[in-house]
């Protein structure tokens, strides 16, 4: 009697059909350098996850969130007090949404500071410049969806601003609000930017970064790369540091949701006057507070169009740096980059401790 063949395990049958064998080697060749500077490399991986937790939360508010005018802010608040544990998800997904911002914001400055945009890693930089400019985005769209008051008018502030860009900005204003007004129309478009268009974007732009990430390794600083360095298997060693890190951040999320849930507010009013001491986001604050510093007036033009276009070539110097550091990309050292950088940061927490106080 012949025999009968052995039927294939469960990893025998998923190779045979997808090729596995790639990912294994990769993950048993890929290495991580340990060093002064290792603890940058985590926040790449912090980033991803907690833009993780947003899409899993957003998801689920999306089956109870309905984006119109008359209904948005009451589906919220169903949400919030009678959905089992709807305003934890709620306060999970806005919390997230702020310190993915941070650890995202954090990860560009090493990365800038540490040279690691230089070749052939300028791509690697590009792509995670525009994720940045894209999660601004996100935190854009976003705040408006729960359709209060504060929102209402952060919006109204915000929409100003695109529209006082030079040429472009009255029709990208009407672009974005769906009108010359914020209306019901606004909040439909930001609604479909933020869970439609920009996730799409994120995605692609996700799968390039980290197939660029994979594709040149991780850098390491520029006075350190002579030098012999240890390194551990990303898989498991960095991994599960990793993953420690995440359960941290888990941990941090659950504790700021319990403590301090997301406040709703009061339903916006379009015809009621603007809250006393009306604010954005942090992360617009430093931009909002610069803006409200300028004269009327800067050379021939209006002070707030004089600001915006500011802030648009330092995203475009920022964005093109890799290729303007020409002396990183010669190896050679770059002072003023770094000094460049370090301005940066103390020009954006002195303007939103300022924004604040103020």
């Amino acid at each position: 009697m012949d025999k009968i063949a052995a039927l294939p395990t469960t990893r025998q049958w998923i190779d045979d059909r997808v090729g596995l064998e790639p990912l294994r080697e990769l993950a048993r060749k890929k290495e991580v350098p340990i060093y002064r500077h290792t603890v940058w490399y985590y926040l790449g991986g912090m980033t991803l996850f907690l833009f993780s937790v947003q899409v899993v939360t957003g998801i689920l508010l999306l089956l109870y969130y309905k984006p119109s005018a008359a209904e948005a802010f009451e589906s919220v608040q169903f949400i919030s007090a009678e959905v089992s544990f709807g305003w934890l998800v709620r306060s999970v997904h806005s919390w997230s949404a702020n310190l993915m911002v941070a650890t995202l914001f954090t990860h560009l400055l090493s990365v800038f500071l540490l040279k690691a945009y230089r070749p052939p890693r300028e791509l690697t930089w590009v792509t995670g410049m525009i994720l940045f400019f894209v999660v601004l985005g996100f935190g854009f769209s976003g705040y408006l969806l729960p359709w209060n008051s504060l929102a209402f008018f952060a919006t109204k502030v915000g929409t100003d601003i695109a529209g006082a860009i030079p040429v472009v900005g009255p029709d990208l204003m009407r672009f974005l609000r769906g009108g010359d007004d914020v209306s019901g129309a606004t909040l439909t478009r930001f609604y479909g930017f933020h869970v439609a268009v920009l996730p799409a974007i994120t995605t692609l732009l996700v799968v390039a970064h980290l197939f660029l990430v994979q594709r040149h390794g991780m850098s390491v600083s520029p006075a350190w790369e002579k030098r012999p360095l240890r390194r551990m298997k990303f898989v498991p060693s960095f991994i599960m540091r990793d993953a420690v890190g995440w359960l941290i951040a888990l941990g941090i999320l659950a504790a700021l949701a319990a403590m301090m849930p997301w406040e709703l507010g009061t339903k916006a009013d379009p015809f009621s006057s603007a809250p006393v001491g009306i604010k954005p986001e942090w992360f617009f604050m430093f931009m909002f507070q610069t803006l409200k510093m300028l004269p009327a007036h800067v050379l021939w033009m209006e002070g707030e169009t004089f600001g915006v276009v500011a802030f648009g070539l330092v995203g475009l110097f920022f964005l093109f740096a890799p290729f303007l550091d020409r002396r990183t990309a010669r190896g050679l050292r770059s002072p003023v980059f770094t000094i460049i950088g370090v301005v940066a940061i103390l020009y954006i927490v002195v303007l939103t401790v300022l924004g604040y106080m103020n």
